[in-house]
C-alpha cells in the first residue's frame, strides 16, 4: 500500500544497518531487536492485519509504553521534588505525559525521521507522541526497565525539558473544554460515578460528557483534579490544544 510520508530508513532489509546505527544515534545504545523499533514507529494506517483486526502497528508497544513512562516520571519526580505535595506531583507528571507534550518532545529528540504512517493531515495531531510511547515500550523489552530509564531520564528530559518552565505552564484542561463547548454549543457535563476508600483515604472516579458521550474519566483523591484528568482525556480525544 502506498503511503505519503515514510521512513527513510525502514523498508529494505540491507537498510538494517543503516537503521541500527541511526537508531543508536537517537537512543544512546545499539537496539538487540531491531524489529521491536521498526514495530514502535509503524502507525496503524500503514499496517497489515494480522488476525481478527488486529494490526502489526505500535499500538500494543504504546500502551506498554504509557505505563512505563508514567512510572519513571513519577519516581523522578518524587525525587527532585521532596517538599511537594501530591497535587503538585500529580499535576507535574499530567503536564509531562500529555500528548500536546509528548508530540513536541518527539520531534526534539529527532524521532520525526523515523515514524511510518500514512497521512500528515489527517494523524498529525498524536502520531508522534504516541510513537514515543510505543519507542519506550520496545527499549523496555529490548534493553529492560533500567536501560529505559536511563533513555527517559537523561536523552528525554534532562536535555530537552525545562522543569521551572512545566511548572508554569497552563494546564487547566476544564476550563479549556469549557471554552470548547461553548463555542461548539455543546453540551459538557461532570459527574462522579465511584468513590473508593483507599486506605482511609476517598478516590473520587470522575466522568466527562460531551453531549452525553462519556469523552473521558479521571480518578484522584482530589474531586477538582480528577475532573481535570478526565478534561484532558476529553481534549486530547477531540483535539482541542
Amino acid at each position: 500500500m502506498p503511503f505519503r510520508h515514510i521512513n527513510k530508513f525502514v523498508g529494505r532489509s540491507n537498510e538494517d544497518k543503516k537503521l541500527t546505527q541511526a537508531l543508536a544515534n537517537l537512543l544512546g545504545f545499539k537496539p538487540s531487536n531491531l524489529a521491536l523499533y521498526q514495530l514502535a514507529f509503524r502507525h496503524k494506517s500503514v499496517a497489515r492485519e494480522i488476525k481478527d483486526g488486529v494490526k502489526d502497528s505500535n499500538e500494543r508497544l504504546e500502551y506498554l509504553g504509557d505505563a512505563i513512562l508514567d512510572a519513571v516520571i513519577a519516581h523522578y519526580l518524587f525525587k527532585i521534588y521532596p517538599f511537594e505535595g501530591e497535587g503538585f506531583l500529580t499535576q507535574m507528571r499530567s503536564k509531562l505525559v500529555s500528548r500536546k507534550f509528548l508530540n513536541a518532545l518527539s520531534v526534539k529528540i529527532g524521532m520525526d525521521d523515523f515514524v511510518q504512517w500514512e497521512s500528515k493531515e489527517r494523524f498529525s495531531s498524536s502520531v508522534y507522541g504516541d510513537a514515543l510511547e510505543a519507542l519506550i515500550g520496545a527499549i523496555y523489552l529490548d534493553k529492560g526497565y533500567k536501560t529505559t530509564h536511563k533513555f527517559i531520564i537523561n536523552r528525554m528530559l534532562k536535555v530537552h525539558v525545562d522543569m521551572s518552565e512545566i511548572e508554569t505552564m497552563e494546564s487547566n484542561y476544564k476550563s479549556r473544554l469549557l471554552e470548547w463547548a461553548q463555542r461548539e454549543r455543546k453540551d459538557v457535563n461532570f459527574k462522579v460515578v465511584h468513590e473508593i476508600e483507599e486506605k482511609g483515604r476517598k478516590q473520587f472516579v470522575v466522568e466527562v460528557t460531551v453531549d452525553d458521550k462519556i469523552m473521558g474519566e479521571g480518578q484522584d483523591f482530589s474531586k477538582k483534579r480528577a475532573e481535570q484528568l478526565a478534561a484532558e482525556r476529553a481534549c486530547e480525544l477531540i483535539d482541542i490544544e
